[in-house]
């Protein structure tokens, strides 16, 4: 697994999302996730929806994702910060 098929994978579920994977020993990722389908859902539900996107590969190929997920409005606060 690499942060490009992570990323192709979560971007095929969520369709408008921007997407930022990052890792590099093939078994620990980062992501971070922005998408306007994150709008009104709580934290758990837009993780949920990011699993989703991931499948049977979260605990098979991937071993350990942690990501961060925003709406657009919210991470354009976190880099105005």
């Amino acid at each position: 697994m690499n942060p490009i098929i992570i990323k192709e994978l979560i971007e095929s579920g969520l369709s408008d999302a921007d997407v930022l994977v990052e890792g590099d020993d093939g078994t620990h990722f980062q992501a971070r996730i922005v998408s306007e389908q994150f709008v009104g859902k709580t934290m758990v539900q837009q993780h949920q929806m990011v699993y989703k996107t991931l499948g049977d590969k979260m605990g098979t190929d991937i071993h350990a994702l942690s990501f961060q997920t925003y709406s657009p409005e919210e991470w354009a606060k976190q880099t105005h910060s």
